[in-house]
């Protein structure tokens, strides 16, 4: 592939290649190199990456996917749209309690609602395909890092992306956000294949780039063209200054987007009008990115720590990186034609996102998979042992980073360990036994890969580290995260189900205001102000409001008035989890007391 001077990856041992041979020779001698230079890696990938990395994904984003209630937070949205799609029959206009949700496009409703079908509507069926999306995006980065790497960096770059902190947090919600980030990731890269890389299908890459831009655009809109473009277009140019393209392929590219795309969008706009148009494009597009209407402002370096944490426990073997950029800032080292690609795929969408004013964490998802392709291959390129051009084999030394790299990284899963021990007192739908068994597991897991990293079977850490940080996710979602009985919002929902003899309106005042609907099937008033939650309860018809404790304390204090309580729950709202929660736990504080209630 034609493409500006690289360097032999590898430190010191690139220097005798690069000494022996003209700089021009450079990417074509590393290819040689590559082919030969791996009999040191003890982790040999064998030729079938596919069935290993689904095995670890599942453990990620599969296992226990049903557990644990839908939460009050976005996640709630999707999943009772979906719901609300299948009761109501109507697959064009989504419904969120029963009023008409713009905000986002068909096609998560369309996949749930259909599995809502097949499977019943379960937490498990509204979050499958976030779930899958998870197991797709490992699979694809695995695949574009195998075109330009090797397989031993596809099946490290695909562990990365399967066992990351952003990525399962992410798959295990009822979010379009990680289907998007797939779309995006296959766009991007069946793009710069089918313009770069020259195949002789180039016409089924342009199709396939196309189709991902179309299935992204009805997936979250806009931005699902918008960071393709972004990230091909400068790519193309800075390597070709050419599409590469002809006019037949582009108009193929422009008519698959449109097929995919265009009918929903028409559809809605032949139903709602031009408003809807406007109020989608303009309004949840250009003013959630350009004003703080949707999200509160946030620094322009909000997405740094947002990075860093979502590749957890993987952060700390970027030390790998230390020494490569060292030599690049002194102008001993040059930067291959993939591995600026690969920085531009994922610097690119974080300018971009760090400009706008709404910040989201899970937007930057898109950064991870060139990301982790970048990490393995550094990782792995300190791992293997290589043959200089007399044939002699250099053995690697263990490098310092590796082994402080995977010291830090376990001492993070320790670190989750105990903090997971001492939050045991919050976590009220869990049982002890579940929460210690789940410290003492992922606890153990970071000890391993401690261990590796000082040892003489250093190599092992990639391999180790992954299967420690998919062992430790399915117990902190089996220990820690959610228990065996129902949680306190579907406690609620019965309660409220049971309390409702004459189809009374229920309201929710700072607590379920989101979820509550999706287990009762009952439309729910969402009460802001105290001042709405009076003039709620002050209404002559019987009604329900479900409000913390506290607040209905204040206000029977306040109006001198004293409400009916049906029950009371203990609520602990993993949302609201702060750096002092899981450092200094306290039930009195951290623990909200729910409270339903009735006017009469």
């Amino acid at each position: 592939m034609p493409g500006p001077s690289g360097w032999v990856p590898g430190c010191e041992r690139g220097r005798a290649v690069s000494n022996a041979v003209s700089i021009a020779e450079v990417p074509h001698l590393w290819r040689s190199v590559r082919g030969r230079g791996s009999e040191g890696l003890e982790w040999e990938p064998v030729r079938g990456l596919t069935l290993p990395l689904v095995l670890l994904a599942a453990l990620t984003f599969l296992v226990g996917l049903g557990r644990g209630a839908i939460t009050d937070a976005d996640e709630a949205f999707y999943a009772e749209a979906s719901r609300e799609m299948v009761a109501s029959g109507d697959w064009i206009t989504p419904f969120y309690n029963y009023e008409p949700r713009f905000q986002k496009p068909i096609l998560y409703y369309w996949l749930t609602s259909a599995t809502y079908l097949v499977a019943g509507t379960t937490e498990w069926a509204a979050r499958l395909w976030a779930a899958l999306a998870g197991v797709g995006l490992v699979l694809v980065t695995a695949a574009f890092a195998r075109r330009w790497y090797d397989e031993g960096v596809a099946l490290l770059a695909g562990a990365i992306v399967a066992t990351s902190f952003g990525y399962y947090s992410i798959g295990r919600m009822a979010l379009p956000d990680l289907p998007l980030t797939f779309f995006i990731t296959a766009s991007i890269w069946a793009g710069l294949v089918a313009m770069l890389d020259e195949p002789r299908d180039q016409t089924r890459w342009v199709v396939l780039a196309a189709a991902a831009v179309g299935l992204g655009f009805l997936t979250k809109g806009p931005v699902g063209a918008v960071i393709p473009a972004l990230v091909v277009l400068p790519v193309v140019l800075l390597e070709r200054r050419s599409l590469n393209l002809t006019l037949g392929q582009l108009g193929l590219a422009l008519l698959v987007v449109l097929v995919i795309a265009l009918p929903w969008y028409g559809a809605m706009w032949g139903r709602h009008g031009t408003a809807y148009l406007e109020g989608f494009f303009l309004g949840d597009n250009v003013e959630r990115f350009a004003t703080d209407r949707f999200n509160e402002p946030r620094p322009w370096w909000f997405y740094g720590p947002v990075l860093l944490g979502g590749l957890l426990p993987w952060t700390p073997l970027a030390l790998v990186w230390v020494s490569p950029l060292w030599r690049f800032l002194t102008r001993r080292q040059d930067i291959a034609t993939v591995e600026l690609r690969l920085l531009l795929w994922a610097a690119l969408p974080l300018v971009f996102y760090s400009i706008s004013v709404g910040k989201q964490p899970r937007y930057i998802l898109p950064v991870l998979p060139p990301v982790a392709v970048l990490l393995a291959h550094s990782v792995l390129d300190r791992t293997r042992d290589w043959r200089s051009l007399d044939g002699a084999r250099v053995r690697v030394r263990r490098p310092q980073a590796i082994a402080v790299g995977a010291g830090a990284a376990g001492l993070v899963l320790v670190l989750i360990a105990i903090a997971i021990r001492r939050a045991q007192p919050l976590l009220i739908n869990v049982s002890d036994l579940h929460t210690t068994a789940a410290s003492v597991v992922i606890g153990l897991a970071g000890i391993a890969v401690i261990a590796a990293g000082a040892s003489s079977a250093w190599r092992q850490v990639p391999p180790t580290l992954a299967l420690a940080a998919a062992v430790s996710f399915a117990a902190l979602q089996y220990g820690a995260l959610t228990g065996s009985g129902d949680d306190t919002v579907e406690q609620v929902a019965r309660a409220v189900t049971s309390a409702r003899t004459s189809g009374e309106e229920v309201g929710t005042y700072h607590v379920f205001v989101r979820n509550l609907v999706f287990y009762t099937g009952v439309r729910t008033m969402d009460l802001i102000t105290e001042e709405q939650l009076q003039a709620f309860l002050e209404q002559s018809p019987r009604v329900l409001v479900v409000a913390p404790t506290e607040a209905v304390d204040h206000l029977e204090h306040t109006t001198g008035r004293r409400f009916t309580r049906l029950a009371e729950f203990r609520y602990f709202n993993e949302a609201g989890i702060r750096l002092r929660t899981l450092l200094l736990p306290d039930p009195s504080r951290d623990l909200t007391r729910v409270v339903l209630i009735a006017n009469r």
